[in-house]
Parts: structure tokens; sequence; C-alpha cells
């Protein structure tokens, strides 16, 4: 079984389309060097305002024809061909495959509820191409809209990203609840919370430590934790450049960060593959 990453988290500005993008550059990265069969990696972008297809693309005006809008409105026996057809290769690697957004996809919300089988629109086309990919990475948008649910539906480990702050480990539960409600609601048995990813710690801010400890020590959500990303500038200075934070500045804070958690991520990986 292929694993299917999705980021989300029902707010923005936690880092989804950040951790999305260096967890799936890093995959393909390890993968390559440790001599696997297969290191490509397909990240997904679910949310109309395509940040992560800017970033790894160097592009945001993929439209109508060649973008997950096709793929999610072409008649059901053309949508295969339609996602091998709107796939793209990323700038950052030969192996870093991008199905891109679109800011098409927020009409095509509005209009696609309510028709049967809308939730499926990803899940049914992707599964006829997993077995070209060690991993897909899908990032959503900061809801649980129709295409956050589409991301999900072709899930297996769920990733939650999210800021070091009070209301933030609040909303966490919620979170979590809304992930298994998609689960349990649409007879989704393979999804599952896998991981909670944190996001722009600042090791200043005592808050900040002090929130990182109560997540630590918290009988699940301790266990959840696969995570700790530091605040960095390389962060946002990779964005700018089009870059990953490896590329930009491999001996950033961040750069760690993401290679540690990618490492994790890898593992389960190199189980199922044997290499």
């Amino acid at each position: 079984m292929t694993h299917i990453f999705v980021l989300t988290n029902h707010k923005g500005g936690v880092g989804k389309s950040t951790s999305a993008t260096n967890i799936a550059f890093g995959i393909s990265r390890v993968l390559a060097q440790s001599n696997s069969r297969n290191c490509r990696v397909l990240l997904i972008d679910t949310d109309s305002q395509g940040h992560a297809t800017l970033v790894t693309t160097g592009r945001n005006d993929f439209g109508r024809d060649d973008s997950l809008y096709s793929v999610i409105t072409a008649d059901k026996k053309d949508a295969p061909t339609t996602l091998v057809n709107c796939i793209v290769q990323s700038e950052w690697d030969e192996n870093l495959h991008v199905l891109p957004a679109s800011p098409l996809l927020e009409a095509a919300e509005r209009e696609m509820i309510g028709i049967p089988g809308a939730p499926y629109r990803l899940t049914d086309p992707l599964s006829r191409i997993l077995n070209r990919y060690a991993a897909v990475v899908i990032d959503t948008r900061p809801s649980f809209s129709l295409m956050t649910e589409m991301g999900l539906l072709c899930g297996t480990d769920a990733l939650i990203p999210v800021e070091p702050r009070y209301l933030e480990t609040v909303g966490l539960q919620s979170v979590i609840d809304k992930i298994n409600a998609i689960r349990e609601g649409w007879r989704c048995p393979n999804l599952k919370v896998s991981g909670v990813i944190v996001t722009k710690l600042d090791k200043r801010v005592r808050g900040h430590l002090d929130t990182i400890e109560k997540l630590k020590s918290h009988p699940y959500f301790g266990k959840l934790l696969c995570g700790i990303i530091p605040a960095n500038e390389a962060v946002a200075y990779a964005h700018t450049a089009h870059l990953s934070v490896y590329q930009y500045d491999p001996n950033s804070i961040a750069s760690a960060a993401y290679a540690m958690l990618v490492k994790r991520l890898v593992r389960l990986l190199v189980a199922q593959e044997g290499v």
C-alpha cells in the first residue's frame, strides 16, 4: 500500500504548504540516497491559493486544462488519463512530481457540492496510478471543505501542523475528531491520524516551550508528536527563491528539523518496500 500523507488543519498560517513541500521533496531525496527502487513522490495541491504549486513549479497560472481542476471535473472514465496528463515535474528534482492547484478550484468546490460521489473525484483516478510512486503528499486548504475531504479520503496518514500556542493545542482535538468523523462517515478505514507537527517554535518564547512540554506529557498527543520545526528565516527566504529549505540553506535549523521528520516518515516506506 502506497502511503498518502495528507497535511491538514482548519487554521491557516500553520505551515501546511511549507511542510507538505519539504516533506515531499525530503522523502524523494532520502529514498534516492538509499538507492530505493522507486524514488518518485507525487505532491498534490488541493488549495486554490496554490502556494505549494508555486514554490515547487515556479508557476501559479495553471487552469482549466492542466490542473487538479481538470481531474475533478473530468468524466469518470477520462479522469485517470487526465490526471496523468496534468502531473508536471517540479523544478526542485526530477523525482518530485506535482499535480498543480488552480484558482478555479474555489468555484469548482461550490459547483460540486451535492453531486453524488463528488468527494471521490480524486480518490478514484489516483488509485489507478499509485504504483508509480513511492509516496504521495497532499496539501489542503485551511478548512474542512469539500477539497479537504477529497484529500483526506485519498489518505492513509493525516499529519497535523500546529503552532505552539494554547489555543492551537485546544483546537488540536477538534481537528482529530473531524478527521476521525470523515474516516468513519465515508468508510475510509485506511485513514488514520499519524502525526502532529509543531511548527514555528521560538525557544525564546516561554509559552512555546511550555506548550511543547504539555504536548509531550499528554497521554495521547504526546504519542502523535512526530516533528518540531523551529521558527527560522531560512523558510521564508526559501519560499521567495522557490526552493526547498534543504536547497536554500542545508545547514539551517529548519532543514535539520525537516530532515529528522522525513526520516521518521520514510521508515514506513522502507518497511513497506523492503528497501
